[in-house]
Order: C-alpha cells, then structure tokens, then sequence
C-alpha cells in the first residue's frame, strides 16, 4: 500500500529508495525495457552458443568487471540473503560525492534503461511529443509507441563529417516536445556533439521539456560531462550505466542524476525493487578505482584506431567515433553484409533505416578486431565479385518487436 510523502519510512528505506513507492505509483502492462542487448539480438541473422563465435555486436565491454569489482562481488555473496538497501543509498552517495551533487539528485537503477523508458513516458504523451537524432539509440522510442507520444526523428548534422546532433533542429523541430533525448557521445555513431551545442539546447529548450541526456559512453571519450546542468537546476536529466567502461553489462547497475522533483515525477513508474547487491558492490568499488577508466580508455581507444587506420588504408569510410563503436559504410546492403559475417561467427552490429548501407561495428579485443579484418576482407572480396547473394534476416518470433515508423 503507497505511503504518504510524509510516513516514516522504516527499517533500512531512505528517502531515495522510498521515491519508489511514491503515491500514485502505476505501472504500465506490457512496457518494453528494452536494452542495447536487446536491439542487437533482434537483428542477428543467426542464434547460437553465446560463448562461441566472435560477438561486436552490441557495445559491451570484452574485459568485463574489473579484478577489484569481481572481488567485490564475490565478498558480498555471503550476504545473498539480505536485501541491503543502505548500500544502494551508499552508491548514490559515492557517486554524488565524487560528482560534487546533492545525494537526493542520484537514484540507482538496473542499468539506465528503466529511468530512459521512465523518462520518456512521464514526460511525453499525445500532445507533447519525443525529439530524437537520425540515427541514434532507439530504446526511446519504444516507450514513446506506449505513451501514445509522436516521435520526431532529426537527421545527424554533418553525417559525412562530423556526424553530430543537430540540437538547433531538434529544438525548432516542436514548438511543446515532452523529450529531447541526447545521447551523447552518440550511439550508434560513437561521435560527440559539442559542448556549446548541449549549452544551447539547454539554455533555448521549451519551458517544462526535459533534456534527457544519455552519457553511456562518456568515459570513453573526452567529452565533458553535462552533470553541472543538474547542479544548476535545469530541466535536465542524465543518465549513466556502468555497462560500457565498466564492463558491466550483464550484472546491471546505472544512475539518473536529475533535480529531486524530476527523480520523483519518474520514480512513480517503478516500483521497490531491491538491487542486485553483487551489482551494487561491484559499481562502488569501480568508482573509487581512480585508474580504471584512463587505462580502459587507453585500451579501447588503441584499438579503435588502430581498426580505423586499417579501414582507412582499404578506403572504406566511417564515423569519427570517440568510443568503443562506429558505423562502418560497406557499400551495399548492409543486412547482406551482416548475414555474411555471422556465417563466419562473427557477429557484427545493426543497421538503421536512415543509414542501410551502414552497419554498426563494436570495438573488441586486438584479436577479435584482428579477426573481424581478415573475416570482413573475405566477405566484402567475395561480394564484389558477385558471390554473396542477398541473405535473409531470420529473427527468431520471441525476439521481434512492434514495428516503429
């Protein structure tokens, strides 16, 4: 039963852990959460062993949890037994800590697609609709087809260059939107907009539109971060996920970060319920590890260009990525390209509508990028010669979703 803003909250419930069981709390039947994971699953061609073939397909993080993190975990398990809410309230207080925010403007999530979908049903509906980039992540426009919400797709700026938002476009593109989604740096272009870019939006954005700006990739780039927005008290609603430089895509843990009224208004969707403390203690530990996301950084990024030198020297073309993904032009139908590279269980990324002759390419080990040239070099030689007919994409039903225009 929903407790008043002013019950006491027993036990161990903070106050952030009691926005969950706000007053008025609903939820919405048949909701998809859907995940980067999600999306990529929808359009491989071929089902196997997730354990065998090469997987660049969906953005995570070959390494994993970190030596520190897997310790972590594996001293909490004992405690398996225990909901542990006062370490979920600790990790937002870590965070905010390190972040220089007030503790009541983190909220803990299961990764950043709960508060995303969250976000963009609170605050879109009929009349007020979702702005996206063109291309860019698509989970919000899942939740926009369950808010009733119109979603208005605006091209990339600079999509042979920079491939960048288009923020004054975004802007203009809605005199009342609900939602302007940023995901910055971009995903699937790996690119970043420009911080004066991000200013304007924020400083032009219609009064009451939330900016919900996705920093999933930041710690792979050198883009700086829009946390000071928050501190300043803007409409404006961040979210981080400890999936990409922290390797934790599979154990689940990410933030909104938002002034106190906004975590509430998105909090009524969800309700109490408790984290994976192995998920917990890992995000903490990989906090305060101050060397591990320069030396992630350094790896991944190492490797990206030395994948982008190698296509450059075969004179292909793709997006100036600053992080662990990029969109590779293949010249031809990129399903077809696709479905040829699985046959040699190497799974690369999707594509997007606005961009078919792109597939996505997610940056793995030095061996698996090795192995991705020699497989790529193989299939693109054999389709120039005409002997890679088209193949069909075969989804398997449990994974296919409503179409979205």
């Amino acid at each position: 039963m929903p407790c008043s803003a002013a019950s006491p909250v027993p036990g161990a419930l903070s106050r952030r852990s009691f926005l969950r069981l706000a007053a008025g709390a609903s939820t919405l039947a048949g909701l998809p959460i859907l995940t980067e994971a999600h999306l990529a699953l929808a359009q491989l061609p071929k089902f196997g062993d997730s354990s065998r073939g090469i997987h660049i397909d969906a953005n995570e993080n070959p390494m994993g949890p970190s030596e520190a993190a897997r310790q972590a975990m594996i001293d909490i398990i004992p405690r398996g037994g225990r909901y542990l809410f006062d370490r979920e309230d600790d990790l937002a207080e870590t965070f905010a800590k390190i972040e220089g925010l007030s503790p009541d403007m983190v909220m803990t999530y299961p990764g950043s697609s709960e508060p995303l979908h969250h976000t963009v049903l609170t605050f879109t509906d009929k009349s007020r609709p979702l702005v996206i980039a063109d291309p860019g992540y698509e989970a919000p426009v899942w939740a926009a087809a369950v808010s009733g919400a119109p979603v208005i797709k605006v091209p990339l700026a600079d999509p042979w260059g920079i491939a960048t938002h288009d923020l004054k476009a975004m802007i203009s593109a809605a005199s009342n939107p609900g939602v302007i989604y940023i995901c910055n740096p971009n995903n699937p272009t790996g690119t970043s907009t420009p911080r004066a870019e991000i200013e304007y939006a924020v400083a032009n954005a219609s009064k009451g539109t939330i900016l919900l700006i996705d920093e999933a990739y930041i710690h792979l780039s050198d883009t700086p971060s829009t946390l000071n927005f928050v501190k300043e008290g803007k409409d404006v609603i961040v979210l981080r996920t400890f999936s990409k430089l922290y390797g934790m895509a599979g154990i689940r843990m990410g933030l909104a970060i938002a002034r106190p009224d906004l975590l509430k208004k998105v909090a009524t969707l969800a309700g109490l319920n408790p984290l994976p403390i192995t998920a917990v203690a890992a995000a903490k530990v990989s906090l305060l590890d101050k060397e591990l996301v320069p030396m992630r950084k350094k790896i991944i990024g190492d490797i990206r260009r030395e994948t982008l030198d190698w296509l450059t020297s075969q004179s292909y073309r793709f997006t100036p990525s600053e992080t662990n993904c990029f969109m590779l032009d293949v010249r031809r139908p990129g399903k077809e390209v696709i479905a040829a590279m699985a046959a040699k269980d190497i799974y690369i990324g999707r594509t997007w509508p606005a961009w078919p002759t792109h597939v996505r390419i997610t940056v793995g080990t030095r061996d698996e990028m090795l192995a991705f040239r020699k497989a790529f070099t193989e299939v693109m030689s054999a389709s120039t010669a005409g002997l890679v007919p088209p193949a069909p994409v075969r989804v398997r039903p449990e994974h296919t979703f409503p179409r979205i225009s």
